[in-house]
Order: structure tokens, then sequence, then C-alpha cells
């Protein structure tokens, strides 16, 4: 994650805008994060199709393993993308303009690995570990870097 972050970061012909204010980073964070939403709506569209689609006599009895990916799917990925988007948000607030860049990249990584999990765990559940990992540790980077942009560059601001 962070070479392929790293290489984004350095090769795509991209600037983030000018953005001096904190309400237009967080503007700007919600309407990259938006695009983050993409996988999980294409994934209740799937789970919706499979279930319509499933040879079950009791629609709402036991499921089968085509429909139970699908919907441990989207749970975990609404779980996960509440996780991301509020760190997304903070971490909007403590980055410096140059390297706002960060946050569709990042966003676009959540999405792919997001979409990298679901195949991974349609194919069978051993081989999941490498899509949840492309979602997690940037999660658990964001949340360490947003820890010490609070407690440690500006624990004066904590709460204001």
């Amino acid at each position: 994650c962070p070479c392929l972050l790293y290489g984004a970061y350095i090769f795509l012909p991209f600037d983030a805008p000018l953005l001096p204010s904190t309400s237009a980073r967080l503007v700007y964070t919600l309407r990259c994060t938006a695009f983050a939403t993409f996988p999980i709506v294409l994934g209740m569209i799937v789970s919706g199709i499979s279930r319509l689609c499933s040879s079950a006599l009791e629609p709402f009895g036991e499921l089968h393993r085509e429909v139970e990916i699908h919907r441990t799917y989207v749970s975990q990925s609404v779980n996960l993308f509440i996780l991301y988007f509020f760190n997304m948000a903070v971490l909007a607030t403590y980055l410096p303009q140059e390297l706002l860049k960060l946050i569709p990249l990042l966003t676009a990584l959540f999405a792919i690995s997001r979409l990298i999990f679901w195949v991974s765990y349609a194919i069978g559940r051993s081989f999941r570990a490498f899509g949840f990992s492309m979602t997690f540790l940037p999660l658990l980077a964001m949340l360490l870097w947003n820890l010490y942009g609070m407690f440690i560059l500006e624990p004066e601001n904590l709460l204001s």
C-alpha cells in the first residue's frame, strides 16, 4: 500500500485544488469519499439480484453461500466505510496543502481494495486477507496520523 500510494502520488498528473479553510477541505473530502461508496452500492445491487435469483423456497430461510458472500461483503464494507469516512474527514484538517492529493488517492485505494476483497472472498475465504489488509492498513495508518496530529502536533486545539 505505501509503495502504491507513493507511486500514484508521484506519477499521477493532478494536484489538489487550493483549499485554505477547514470547511473547504471537508467539502473536498466529502466529494472524494462519495466515490468510495461505489463498491458498496454495487455490492448491494449484486446482493439483491443474487437473493432474487436464489433457488430458496423460503425467502427468510437459510441463505445460500452465494447470497451470504454478498451480504457479508456489504455489511463489512459499510462498517469499514464509516471508519474510513470519519478518519478521512479528520485527516483532511491536519494535512498540509501539498499533501491533500492523498485524499483522492486514499479514496481510490479504498474502493479498489474493497473490490479486490469481494472477488477474493468469492473465490475462497482463505484468500480474503490481501483485500482486507489493503483496506484496513491504510485505515490504521490514517488513525495513527490523526491521533499524532491531535495529541502531538496540536494538543492545544484538540477540541476547537
